[in-house]
């Protein structure tokens, strides 16, 4: 292989641009034989897979006996969010629907979620960041030039939601998190989204303003949570044929859901970084993964992946019209986005992370396989975007 070319698998399309990928003699990559070897372990089909999502519903009717709630549930607008909001429904659970509203929903997004919301008859909690705060974390972490900026927001959303189920007594978080549409995420383009500690040493070193509201996790409330309210994450999606399209079709038929026409570009922010922040910075196009995933679980075959991935990421006209409205909400000028975008990449570790602990503060070492537990540290399979915690 020529220096600086890129090789690509020959099942999916993950290539290069991942710099841990691994190919064996005939081409395949390491992804496709470990989503091979997760998807065993964590999908459960037919008969199977009914009975067991049988069990998990009996289990949050019974322990949410005699409250207002027996679940928690995240809802982005997404596909795989509402989709689960629309399960919940028609498996007669009583969640207390959350929502993270970070300054960044679209229009859209904002129309999504009501129509879900008052179809379904659920209760909403919107959890509102104080914008300021936001925006001075965000830039930091562009300012900082670490890949993952968008774990703040994950950070943010399940902070909101544990801290919500430990408020209503509940035990049980249901969340779009799932194997067939969201198992393949290089290590090299995230970090460990839980991880308060590297949060807030990149926010100390780059940002102006004190953080007083952001929901910010550290590892003795997340010990808390976990170990001693006992509250666990319920991915029902993994116990249902979870087929992209026929979930679509379905939430634009009972819902009146409508396409953003990307993975999580409810989000303008998203939509952005997704689109531009990545491929033009980090040259990373998450589509790659996500379409490998789909590949990998049958959804839509190479071609059509590679057909996909011959268009822009971005529509032309829209990448205008969001990059004037997001440096204009930054407060950034043309100027000052360039030299951001300029600056040398660097990695979350080259700041402090939950696991620095050990090194300076040896007393806390016997934690450290339950922390990293906590943490998820797989090569592929972090539970989706948000990692696990």
């Amino acid at each position: 292989m020529k220096e600086n070319s890129i090789q690509i698998c020959v099942n999916c399309v993950m290539d290069t641009s991942d710099p841990e990928i691994v190919f064996d003699e005939q081409g395949v990559c390491d992804y496709c034989k470990d989503y091979k070897v997760v998807h065993a372990q964590r999908v459960f089909e037919g008969y199977e897979g009914a009975r067991l999502l049988q069990e998990e519903i009996a289990k949050i009717k019974g322990d949410g006996k005699n409250k207002k709630y027996d679940c928690i549930m995240g809802i982005s607008g997404g596909v795989d969010s509402t989709y689960v909001a629309y399960l919940a429904k028609q498996h007669g659970l009583r969640p207390l629907a959350v929502h993270l509203d970070n300054g960044w929903n679209s229009e859209l997004a904002a129309k999504n979620l009501a129509n879900i919301i008052r179809r379904l008859g659920f209760d909403l909690h919107t959890h509102v960041i104080d914008w300021e705060e936001f925006k001075d974390l965000q830039l930091a972490y562009l300012k900082a030039s670490v890949i993952d900026i968008e774990a703040i927001t994950d950070h943010a959303v399940f902070s909101a939601l544990y801290k919500l189920a430990a408020e209503h007594k509940v035990k049980h978080l249901l969340v779009g998190l799932n194997v067939v549409t969201e198992a393949i995420l290089p290590r090299a383009w995230i970090t460990a989204k839980m991880d308060g500690a590297n949060i807030a040493d990149i926010h100390k070193q780059f940002g102006t303003k004190p953080l007083k509201t952001f929901p910010l996790m550290d590892i003795w409330l997340k010990q808390y949570y976990l170990n001693v309210l006992k509250i666990k994450k319920v991915r029902i999606l993994n116990y249902v044929p979870y087929i992209k399209e026929d979930a679509q079709a379905t939430i634009i038929k009972k819902l009146k859901w409508r396409d953003y026409g990307g993975k999580h570009y409810e989000s303008v922010f998203t939509r952005f970084y997704q689109g531009y922040i990545l491929p033009e910075k980090f040259k990373v196009d998450k589509r790659i993964a996500h379409l490998s995933t789909l590949i990998c679980s049958g959804q839509i075959t190479r071609e059509q992946a590679l057909e996909e991935l011959k268009t822009p990421p971005y529509d032309a006209e829209q990448l205008k019209i969001d990059k004037e409205f997001v440096l204009k909400k930054f407060e950034l000028s043309e100027g000052e986005f360039d030299e951001i975008m300029n600056l040398p990449i660097r990695k979350h570790e080259d700041f402090k992370t939950e696991g620095t602990i050990y090194k300076h503060y040896p007393i806390f070492k016997p934690l450290k396989p339950i922390i990293d537990l906590i943490k998820g540290n797989k090569r592929t399979i972090p539970d989706s975007k948000t990692n696990k915690i």
